[in-house]
């Protein structure tokens, strides 16, 4: 009876632990990693590195949708819903941009993202402006690789959009 009772306390805390953890990278924050080179040199700054940098992602940001100008956000790509990308709002609702048609004005609901590394990046200028809702968290933080930890800045151009 009484080793019964020990694994029954054991698998409840564990349990109890997981079911704790799940909530707080699901509503609160999270971990990501960051691959590839659209966003070099704020992530992955070398080319023939074998690392990936890791995230802090925090998401208190999308209660009402508290974004800025600058912003590094993780959002579900508009054209795969299952691969995450990373880029950097340079325009939100509201505001004008000007692409290769000429200029536009972000619908209400949305915001233009583009990646700090506009030569192999795959961002709005591809796929236009993304809805608000595919944004998973705002980016605080790199966490890995130790040499690399630092804050995330919010960068803006000096024409007033985001760099």
């Amino acid at each position: 009876m009484g080793t019964k009772n020990i694994i029954w306390n054991v698998c409840k805390k564990y349990l109890t632990i997981g079911l704790v953890g799940i909530t707080l990278t699901d509503r609160y924050a999270g971990v990501c990693p960051i691959r590839g080179s659209s966003m070099s040199p704020t992530f992955n700054p070398s080319l023939g590195s074998f690392t990936d940098d890791y995230v802090f992602l925090e998401k208190f940001c999308l209660d009402k949708y508290k974004f800025s100008h600058g912003d590094v956000v993780i959002f579900s790509s508009p054209t795969n819903y299952k691969e995450r990308c990373v880029k950097r709002i340079v325009a939100m609702e509201g505001d004008y941009i000007s692409n290769v048609n000429g200029a536009s004005k972000v619908p209400e609901g949305h915001c233009w993202v583009e990646g700090d590394n506009s030569a192999s990046s795959f961002d709005s200028r591809s796929f236009g402006p993304i809805p608000l809702g595919l944004i998973h968290g705002r980016v605080t933080h790199v966490i890995w690789p130790p040499q690399r930890m630092r804050k995330v800045d919010r960068r803006i151009r000096e024409d007033g959009l985001a760099f």
